[in-house]
């Protein structure tokens, strides 16, 4: 399989995480979680629910890209999550997108990109 299809696999999966990450927070906003009733909450939330399958998809689509790349390429690509919740945070959370973390975005990417490239 090509680098570009692996790099291509692996930002889908990392996408699917982050929206699962959206998906958890949004599910249990304004719910009191302690450790005796954890279990009944996530059951009785759809929206945690739907982010738990979006994990397990996201599990599969990651290991594919996995068993065609060195995983010190495949796993620093998978990091592309961090953007991806912190963008999707701010879209679908209303949460600050400050040039910090802008600036943040940037390194991260950039990062990736020069792991990426030396393939």
């Amino acid at each position: 399989m090509g680098i570009y299809i692996i790099i291509f696999i692996t930002l889908i999966a990392a996408f699917i995480v982050s929206l699962s990450q959206i998906l958890f927070k949004k599910g249990l906003s304004g719910k009191r979680i302690n450790a005796l009733n954890i279990i009944g909450t996530i059951l009785r939330s759809r929206q945690v629910l739907t982010g738990a399958l979006g994990y397990f998809v996201s599990l599969g689509v990651y290991l594919i890209a996995l068993k065609s790349a060195p995983l010190s390429i495949v796993y620093p690509i998978f990091a592309s999550s961090f953007i991806f919740v912190t963008l999707l945070s701010s879209f679908f959370l209303k949460e600050r997108l400050s040039w910090t973390r802008i600036l943040g975005i940037v390194f991260i990417f950039l990062g990736i990109l020069v792991i990426s490239l030396s393939y």
